[in-house]
C-alpha cells in the first residue's frame, strides 16, 4: 500500500506546486495576512491546502491534521491512528523572499511515527519521497526514481541549518561535536539534505510545528537516517501530542556523536 502512495500523492504534490507557482509568478505573490501567532498567510498556502485536502479526501478516507486547517482539539484527535500531516506551503518567507526555496509537505503517520512522506519543490520540479520498508527517493519531473541513502559519515560532518531562523544556540551545539562545516537552506528541504547525504545533521532549538517536519522525518528515515527530540538521540520524535507545538529536535544520519 505504501509503495503505491508515491503514485497518488505525487499528482496531488504537483498540483498543489502548480497552485503555488501561478500566485509565485503573478503580482500577488506578496499578498500576506499575519496569523494569530503572527506567522505570514498568503495566497498560495490557502489555495495549495485546498488542493491537497481535496485530493486526499478523494481518494483516502484518513483524518488530515494541517497547518491551514481548524484542527480537531486533543480529545478528538488523540485517538488517530492513521492521519495525514499536511504543510501546504513550507517555507512561507522563503516564498515571499522570492529565492525559491519552499515546499509542499504530506505525511502519513501510523501510531504517531511517519510512514509515508512526499516534498515537492514547486520552482525545481522536484520530488522527494519516503517509504517505511522500501527507502528513500528522489524524482525530478517525470523521470524515474532515484534510490537516496544517508552518508552515516564517522566524522567530516556537514550540517544543514534554517535560512530564516538559525540560533546560536545551534551552532555552539555543532561546534562542541566537531562540525566541519554548515550551510542553510529554507524549508523542510533541510531533511532532504541529510536524506542525500548532503548534509549529516539538522538541529533545531527554536519552535516548530508538526507538520513542518513530518514528511522531512518519513523521508529522513527511510534512508537511514532519524530524528531524535533531544540532542543524546535517545527518543524518537513521536507525532500527534496534547500540543503540536514542537520542542527541539535532531535529524541526523548518525547516532555516533563525538
Amino acid at each position: 500500500m505504501q509503495t503505491e502512495l508515491i503514485s497518488i500523492v505525487a499528482p496531488i504534490l504537483k498540483k498543489a506546486g502548480d497552485k503555488i507557482i501561478e500566485i509565485y509568478n503573478s503580482d500577488e505573490f506578496n499578498v500576506v495576512d499575519l496569523k494569530e501567532d503572527d506567522s505570514p498567510l498568503t495566497l498560495a498556502d490557502v489555495a495549495s491546502n485546498n488542493e491537497i485536502i481535496k485530493g486526499l479526501k478523494d481518494n483516502f478516507d484518513f483524518p488530515i491534521i494541517s497547518e491551514e486547517l481548524e484542527n480537531a482539539a486533543y480529545e478528538s484527535r488523540k485517538d488517530f491512528k492513521t492521519f495525514w500531516c499536511v504543510d501546504p506551503l513550507d517555507g512561507t518567507k522563503e516564498f515571499i523572499n522570492r529565492n525559491g526555496e519552499f515546499t509542499v509537505n504530506i505525511a502519513l503517520i501510523e501510531n504517531g511515527l511517519p510512514v509515508f512522506g512526499g516534498i515537492y519543490v514547486p520552482v525545481k520540479d522536484v520530488y522527494y519521497f519516503g517509504v517505511e520498508g522500501k527507502g528513500a527517493f528522489k524524482r525530478e519531473g517525470k523521470g524515474e526514481l532515484e534510490k537516496l541513502h544517508v552518508n552515516q559519515n564517522s566524522g567530516d560532518w556537514i550540517a544543514v541549518g534554517s535560512k530564516s531562523h538559525a540560533n546560536p544556540i545551534e551552532k555552539e551545539f555543532y561546534e562542541r561535536i566537531g562540525v566541519k562545516d554548515s550551510f542553510s537552506v529554507g524549508s523542510s528541504l533541510k531533511f532532504c539534505m541529510v536524506a542525500e547525504g548532503s548534509a549529516d545533521f539538522y538541529y533545531r532549538s527554536g519552535p516548530t510545528m508538526e507538520w513542518d517536519i513530518a514528511a522531512g522525518h518519513a523521508i529522513l528515515r527511510a534512508a537511514g537516517g532519524e530524528v531524535f527530540k533531544d540532542i543524546d538521540c535517545k527518543e524518537v520524535f513521536t507525532y500527534n501530542k496534547q500540543n503540536l507545538l514542537n520542542g527541539p529536535f535532531l535529524a541526523t544520519s548518525t547516532t555516533k556523536l563525538k
